[in-house]
This record gives structure tokens, sequence and C-alpha cells, in this order.
């Protein structure tokens, strides 16, 4: 499976990626090929045109990817449409999964996840944005912010309140969950400009009535919130290896300029200040990819992997940060140039540091639900 994906990588080499660095392009032709080759349904049901594969095997091709030099920019392209409607295939009509899957498999339709609020960040209960049923349809009004490849999305997976806050059991009840078209008559997609990745957009949604089908609802009214959470354990996972390949691809460059770079005639790399930090980065990137195989392993086989997601997004940003990072000082001087393409790779690994879920916030989920301490916020 690596060989296959690494094979379609190939015809996407650095000069490629570096283009899309500075033009803003959307990827199309690699997302295409990625398509066409199969693997934008390596998680969905055989039935419905997809691999039926695991979390597993979409981490080996997401870590691929990353590695490969396509880095942040390539796995953001195809991420959404390899993760995203897990809530669907989980919670979705038979009408809904024949609607909506084989669409996303053969990369007919592109999607984004809109969630994240301006005000609400990571505090979902807070959310919003509203749908309220009239008839056959549901009014939708708010603002999302940090929507990924929503300028080029068909279609949205969107989280809107249709009970308000507080008239729930729990704060979470009375959200609920909807896949739908993204008609931008009546939503206004403004994108952001960022630090890094600007081949795959980041944007403000802007909704004013946009009308949504109740036949795009996803389950119940109201158990959205229960939906979503569904999927955020295998986003974890995804992110993980993507941020792993990430600093493999950074140590890979840092290790063959090492040993290119010759210096007071000798190569750097044969001085141990050059070479311990390279070690400890390939041990930790190690160490983080194991604990990443070991949460997908649990998801795939219906076991609590809470725990092992959140830490191996938290220890696969910090090993992946660090291999960036050494790789820089690594090329010295040339490290800061775009030609050597190891500050991309850093720019980019700042997305995993912060999304989708903080360190900090990992950490009070590994001190609170794990050690049993009490809770901080």
């Amino acid at each position: 499976m690596r060989a296959a994906v690494e094979k379609i990588c190939a015809r996407f080499g650095d000069d490629y990626w570096l283009a899309r660095d500075s033009d803003g392009k959307f990827p199309e032709d690699f997302y295409r090929a990625i398509a066409d080759d199969g693997w934008l349904g390596i998680c969905i049901p055989q039935e419905f045109g997809g691999a039926g594969l695991g979390v597993s095997e979409a981490a080996v091709m997401m870590h691929t990817i990353t590695a490969s030099g396509a880095g942040l920019s390539g796995a953001s392209a195809v991420h959404m449409n390899i993760f995203g409607l897990n809530p669907v295939v989980v919670y979705g009509s038979d009408e809904q999964k024949r609607r909506m899957l084989p669409p996303i498999v053969a990369g007919e339709e592109k999607a984004c996840f809109a969630v994240t609020e301006p005000d609400a960040g990571l505090e979902t209960a807070k959310l919003k944005t509203t749908a309220k049923r009239h008839g056959d349809v549901y009014v939708v009004n708010g603002a999302k912010v940090w929507i990924s490849t929503a300028q080029v999305a068909d279609r949205m997976l969107i989280l809107a309140r249709t009970t308000p806050f507080g008239e729930g059991r729990r704060p979470t009840d009375g959200l609920s969950l909807f896949y739908t078209a993204l008609d931008r008559r009546f939503v206004e997609v403004r994108e952001i400009e960022k630090m890094g990745r600007k081949a795959v957009d980041s944007n403000a949604l802007f909704i004013d009535s946009l009308e949504v089908p109740v036949a795009d609802r996803i389950g119940e009214e109201g158990r959205g919130f229960e939906y979503i959470l569904h999927g955020l354990n295998p986003e974890r996972v995804l992110v993980a290896a993507e941020a792993i390949g990430l600093g493999h691809a950074a140590l890979a460059r840092a290790t063959a300029y090492a040993k290119e770079r010759v210096v007071f005639g000798r190569p750097i790399g044969q001085n141990q200040a050059i070479q311990h930090p390279l070690a400890q980065c390939w041990m930790e990137l190690e160490a983080a990819d194991l604990m990443m195989l070991k949460a997908a392993w649990q998801y795939d086989h219906g076991l609590p992997c809470a725990p092992a997601a959140n830490a191996a997004k938290y220890l696969a940003a910090e090993a992946g940060f660090k291999a960036c990072q050494t790789a820089i000082a690594t090329h010295g001087g040339y490290g800061y140039a775009k030609e050597y393409h190891v500050e991309r790779y850093f720019r980019e690994m700042m997305i995993p540091k912060l999304a989708p879920v903080s360190p900090q916030l990992i950490l009070c989920f590994i001190a609170e639900r794990v050690l049993g301490l009490p809770k901080s916020y």
C-alpha cells in the first residue's frame, strides 16, 4: 500500500509543491491522481465504492503522502475526504450513504468540515449557528471559521444548533449535523491569509438563510455532537500520521545535507553536534509512530482509543516540530531558503501543533480522563 501511494507521489516532486506554496493554487492534479487510483474511498465501505479499509490503512496512506515531500499541502488536499464523512458512514441512512458517499470516492465532489466558530473555538457547546426547521427544510444562519478547502468544496458537513442552548439535558444537546450543498448564493466564503499551506485554503464562512433539506440531516435532530465525536479520534490519528510523515521528510533532507555539506575538510554529519540531534529526532518520530499505530489499531477493533489517539497527536506534533526545527538548523542559513524546502515543512508543521486540538487541552484530557485528576476548567 505504501509503495502504491509513493508511486503516485513520485509524479509530484519538490518543484511542484514549491510552486503550489508560491502560487496558492489548489493541487487539483494531485487530488485527481489520488482519486483516480481509488484512495479517497479508503475508509468508505465497498458497497458505496470505497475500499472498506480501516483508519490504520488511512494513516499509512497519509504518512506516505507527507513523507514524500508533499507535506501538509498534499495531505490536507485529501484529508477531509478521507475521514470527514465518517459520521455519514456510521449514522447515515442507506439512502444518504448511496447519495453522498460515491461522489466523494470518485473525486467528483469535495467536502469541507464546518464546525468551528469565531467565538466558540473548541467549546463546541457554545456554537451559535442556528438551523430552524420550516417544513421540509432547515434555514441556517451563522458563521464558521478555519474551514479548510471551502474555496473548492461542493458540499459541507456542518454542525448547527436546532434547540436553544440550555434547553437540553447536557450543554451539547440540541446540536444537529447536516451534510449539504455549499450554496455560494447564501454562503460567503472569505479566505484567511495564513503562515503556511497556501495551496489548501482556510476560510471564514458567513451563512445567510441557507436552506438545507431535512433529507440532508444526519441521524436524529439534536444528536449531532454525539455523531461528530465519532470522527474526532480518527482525525487525531490521521493528523498524527501526517505530522510524523512530515517530520520524516524533514529528517531525510537534513540527513542528506549533513552527508554532503563539507566544512573544515569533513562532512558536517561527522560532527556529533549534528549527528545527535538528528538521531534524537529519529527516535522520537518512531516512538510517536508506534503510539499512532496503537490508537489506529484500537479504533479499528472497536476498543476505547481516546487516550492513545490524543497522546499520538501530541507526541507526533512535538516530534515532527522538533525534526523540522532541527532540519533548518542542520542546513544553517540555507535552511531559511525556500529552495531547500525545510522552511516550508516548518511552517506547515505549525498546523498539527495547533489543530485540531491544542496540546494544552490534550494534557488536560490525559490528566483528567487517564490519571483521574480533577477537572481544571
